[in-house]
């Protein structure tokens, strides 16, 4: 196969949308797959939008999914630099080869003329039928032309789209696309400030990267006829990468694209990571503050627009490389469904090291102010981690195994607690005292021996034990519970619970 070269190129204009993610995760599989090259670009030509931290949230992100490039903005390479607005040189002399070719104009058309002009026309477009009528290097003479650029008079330099063109592109996903130039503008290349717009900063970057694939999302579609017409006028369309345009991600309930408002309106995360913003408005909980573990969530958006074709779900990185083609990638957007994420996640909890959950655990609970030991911390996520779906739940479904103040079950005290078993169980609690060796399965043959003595039913044994341990019918085996908990502690639970239950 081809020398592969994808890339990922985001704007920092703000926080990395999950969809982003989704396609640095297609064009990393793509890469793994075919032995290529994975790139990070960082599009930030349009400094209006710029926003401070947002190139760092970009990088972290990926690092925190571990979808690392092997090249591009803080990874190396000898392609750079990585960052747009450092090409600017780059740019200016592309710009000009397209004059010098005769594919381009300097226009010095004004916006306020270009104002007027829409205010006359609503449909008004910079096309092959109005530029002839406007300001622009076509019109005026040479002479007059150079008069105004040698005297500093603001200009862009458009690309000069052909008039009557049908413009074919094959797209990996979605077949032939077929444009018409007459519908196309003639699009600003150079802007006024010398620095570049998307299109042709995009395509002379990917043309001098040697990018092979182009993978990005469908949005995008619309600006490949513009790309496909810079390729041509450059001269390179031989050299021009193969495109793949992704479905989109959708709203829950399937009405449009999934934005960042949903997340916020909806109380789920849209983001990698948790950003900050000036406002509380454009400040947004992240998928890993909001407790998921990166493999999880690189496993739940694989399966936006791709499909193995098979009855498995769970895969890690390398097998989803190995499994990935762009052939299985639907033409349809997918539905975004938070209780498939949390399902992901519940799946890669459940099969995480202990070691690694108590890492991920244990400053959880510092900000709860608790602090347990770590031989402690790796028992406790081990007993738990079966009912946990989101990291945060350690604590709100075993909060009770660090504090002594908890509230009982009072509906399941009132219908499971007999006052005329307090004796019974009192006696339990000496033998649990008297027992030497605290294990759980010590205990759970000095319970079950005392039901038989009794002629007491687990219904009617087993939940007060667990209310008196926890106050809650939730949780891990009353067994494990106890040996976790100590002797000690379990004692004092015991008799805490009766006296109240009694009272």
């Amino acid at each position: 196969m081809e020398n592969i070269r994808v890339r990922f190129a985001p704007s920092p204009t703000g926080a990395l949308h999950i969809g982003g993610i989704r396609t640095a995760l297609y064009n990393y599989l793509f890469a793994k797959k075919t032995g290529g090259t994975f790139i990070l670009r960082i599009e930030d030509t349009d400094q209006t939008r710029y926003v401070p931290g947002a190139e760092e949230y970009i990088i972290e992100s990926l690092k925190w999914v571990n979808l690392l490039p092997a090249e591009g903005q803080g990874f190396g390479g000898n392609f750079g630099p990585y960052r747009q607005s450092e090409r600017k040189d780059i740019y200016e002399r592309h710009a000009q080869i397209l004059i010098e070719k005769g594919q381009a104009y300097y226009a010095f058309d004004t916006p306020e003329e270009l104002e007027a002009a829409r205010a006359a026309n609503p449909n008004f477009k910079y096309d092959a039928v109005t530029r002839l009528t406007l300001k622009n290097s076509l019109t005026l003479s040479e002479t007059e032309v150079r008069q105004r650029i040698d005297s500093g008079a603001p200009y862009v330099i458009r690309l000069k789209v052909p008039e009557n063109e049908a413009i074919v592109i094959q797209d990996l996903i979605r077949g032939e696309v077929v444009f018409q130039s007459r519908e196309l503008d003639d699009k600003v290349m150079l802007k006024s400030d010398g620095l570049p717009t998307y299109h042709l900063a995009n395509v002379v970057d990917d043309r001098l990267m040697r990018i092979s694939h182009v993978i990005r999302g469908e949005e995008w579609l619309p600006s490949t006829a513009h790309h496909v017409l810079l390729y041509r006028a450059f001269g390179w369309e031989a050299q021009m990468p193969q495109f793949a345009h992704l479905p989109l991600i959708l709203k829950p309930d399937g009405n449009g694209k999934l934005s960042k408002r949903d997340g916020t309106r909806l109380g789920i995360p849209v983001f990698p990571l948790s950003w900050k913003g000036a406002t509380p408005e454009d400040s947004f909980t992240g998928f890993r503050e909001a407790g998921f573990l990166p493999e999880a969530v690189v496993n739940f958006l694989a399966f936006f627009g791709w499909n193995p074709g098979t009855e498995q779900e769970i895969f890690s990185v390398k097998e989803l490389a190995e499994a990935f083609t762009i052939e299985k990638i639907g033409r349809s957007g997918s539905r975004f469904d938070f209780e498939k994420a949390k399902w992901y996640n519940h799946q890669y909890i459940m099969n995480a090291e202990n070691e690694r959950l108590t890492d991920l655990v244990a400053p959880i609970l510092t900000e709860k102010g608790v602090q347990a030991e770590r031989q402690f911390l790796e028992k406790f996520v081990g007993l738990m981690k079966d009912r946990v779906t989101l990291l945060p739940e350690f604590w709100g479904k075993g909060s009770y195994f660090f504090t002594e103040d908890f509230e009982y079950d009072a509906g399941m005290i009132t219908k499971k607690w007999k006052p005329e078993n307090a004796p019974k169980f009192e006696k339990l609690i000496e033998g649990i005292q008297d027992l030497e060796r605290f294990a759980a399965v010590s205990l759970d043959a000095l319970v079950h021996h005392f039901m038989e003595a009794n002629e007491l039913k687990p219904g009617e044994v087993m939940p007060i034990l667990r209310i008196a341990l926890s106050g809650t019918m939730q949780g891990p085996s009353v067994f494990d519970m106890m040996e976790l908990l100590g002797k000690e502690r379990t004692v004092a639970r015991l008799k805490k619970a009766m006296q109240s239950f009694s009272n």
